[in-house]
């Protein structure tokens, strides 16, 4: 069994009218790439860039400990809920129009929570973020999906592509630690505005879609309805159990609402004509795989950037700009990975052998951060672990965000896109919830079981930083089992070969072309 996708013209997908637009074929493409890149670098840092500011906008608004969660939660509601609704209107509005709307009104909220005055205000920016997030993200993958479908082009393509989404929450770090430093908190959100009109001026100019992509279908509102409300009540159950614990009565009010939601969900897009998710994007072997193994991976990876960021500005003090400077080495991994190995490898073995050793190695970098202590040497214990996790993310990664839109009709490609999105999405809100809760009560059990033996006040602050590393070590044991299962995964159930490499053919004018026919899935 195989699929392709139809063929449509992909010469010129230069601004109409610009000199690149009738003379190499695709010769834009790589400058849209550049502002693809631009745009998911922005979505990328968000995650991360406001975590080093919260202390101090916390402290500038007066929002609560209590509330201080919502500047995250608020954003990974609207973002994880309504992923797959975007993804469908990518498909409905086009691409090219979904993206730029989406980095206009990523902008617009970025500008809006700089100037947050409370925590309303605040609280409001960043679930718009979130709400623009959710169109922008599926549309630029999905314009990756459709414009590069060579094989060696789309490698190296989605090679630059993963190696960002892998390595932008590091630098964000970095750079939002400069910018609290050395500005103010304010910046981390402003920082978003020039990335955002940079990225959109170019894509409007330079990116034209191939013909032919668009699912002009009616909405399917309930669908709509049941999907984001299922993911919503989802994500937050998660956030809820990380602050409230998983026996709390919301959260498992949460757990079961999403369970019936999504169930329904499921029952209804099998029988309606124009579904919003078409089940065939999951159910096929490859892609469920994928979507399945990179899940699984992110929980991992999410928990862990946690627990290291913790490790190394609590227990061993670092500040907030060399922490982020500590997490270079794994960027530098991820994108030695991702355009050195994995785009070099991947039309020339099957994905799952890309993907399943990456995880292994993942899983090894991992495996020796178990044996962090109060007093581990940076240069020989977390670097080479972070060199590992940097090089296994990034060969894994990028074969399956390739692999997670090959295949799949054109018409079906924001939407495929989307559940990209969204099982990072729900596998960072699981994995942050769940290895932190893991973590917070290895902490509990190793302080009750030593603080009577401490006298001094200075040893019972020892116990409280080895309760600590206590706790993120035994958190980061079940990582490691979940990176292993995740290398299982892709080992067994994608069973794509190498992608086929399109022949040039000529077209009615006799210049050649590529012919866009999405590399075939050999089964």
């Amino acid at each position: 069994m195989s699929e392709t996708a139809s063929s449509a013209s992909g010469k010129a997908l230069g601004a109409p009218g610009s000199p690149g637009s009738s003379g190499v074929p695709g010769a834009n493409r790589w400058k849209a790439l550049g502002f693809i890149a631009i745009a998911q670098l922005m979505v990328v840092l968000d995650a991360t860039i406001v975590n080093i500011a919260l202390p101090s906008a916390q402290q500038d608004l007066g929002i609560s400990d209590g509330n201080r969660q919502w500047v995250v939660t608020a954003y990974a509601l609207a973002f994880g809920g309504l992923l797959l609704f975007g993804g469908r209107m990518a498909d409905l509005w086009g691409r090219k129009r979904a993206f730029v709307l989406g980095l206009g009104g990523f902008a617009a909220a970025s500008a809006l929570g700089g100037a947050a005055t409370n925590e309303a205000m605040m609280f409001g920016a960043r679930a718009l973020q979130g709400v623009f997030g959710a169109l922008l993200a599926p549309a630029a993958l999905s314009l990756l999906a459709v414009m590069f479908t060579d094989g060696k082009e789309r490698a190296k393509a989605f090679g630059i592509y993963g190696a960002i989404a892998g390595g932008g929450g590091a630098v964000g770090l970095i750079l939002g630690g400069f910018l609290t430093e050395y500005l103010d908190w304010r910046w981390t959100f402003f920082v978003n505005i020039p990335f955002a009109v940079v990225a959109a001026v170019g894509a409007y100019f330079v990116i034209r879609e191939p013909a032919g992509g668009r699912n002009r279908s009616p909405l399917d509102i309930p669908g709509v309805v049941l999907s984001t409300l299922g993911l919503v009540a989802l994500v937050y159950g998660f956030t809820r159990a990380e602050s409230d614990g998983w026996g709390d009565s919301v959260t498992v009010g949460m757990f079961v609402a999403s369970a019936v939601l999504l169930a329904a969900f499921v029952l209804v897009e099998s029988r309606v004509g124009a579904p919003l998710l078409p089940l065939r994007v999951i159910t096929e072997r490859n892609r469920g795989g994928v979507y399945l193994s990179l899940g699984l991976a992110i929980i991992a990876m999410f928990g862990l950037f946690l627990f290291l960021t913790y490790y190394l500005q609590v227990v061993k003090g670092y500040s907030p700009v060399r922490t982020g400077f500590a997490f270079l080495p794994m960027v530098a991994g991820m994108i030695t990975g991702s355009t050195q190995i994995g785009a070099r490898l991947m039309t020339r073995v099957a994905p799952r052998l890309l993907m399943g050793p990456g995880f292994l190695v993942a899983a090894v970098g991992m495996l020796l951060l178990t044996r962090m202590e109060i007093g581990s040497s940076y240069a020989a214990l977390l670097l080479p672990a972070m060199l590992l996790l940097g090089l296994g993310m990034g060969t894994a990664f990028m074969p399956a965000m390739s692999l997670a839109t090959q295949g799949v009709e054109p018409r079906d490609s924001g939407v495929a896109s989307a559940m990209v999105n969204t099982s990072q999405q729900v596998g960072g809100a699981i994995g942050t919830a769940l290895l932190n809760t893991i973590a917070a009560s290895a902490t509990t059990a190793y302080v009750a079981d030593h603080i009577g033996g401490a006298a001094s006040r200075s040893q019972q602050q020892l116990v409280q930083l080895q309760g600590q590393v206590e706790g993120y070590t035994s958190a980061i044991w079940f990582a490691v089992g979940i990176l292993v299962v995740a290398a299982v995964i892709a080992l067994t159930l994608v069973n794509a070969g190498r992608p086929a490499h399109p022949a040039a053919v000529s077209s009615p004018d006799g210049t050649d072309r590529d012919e866009v026919a999405v590399p075939v899935i050999a089964h």
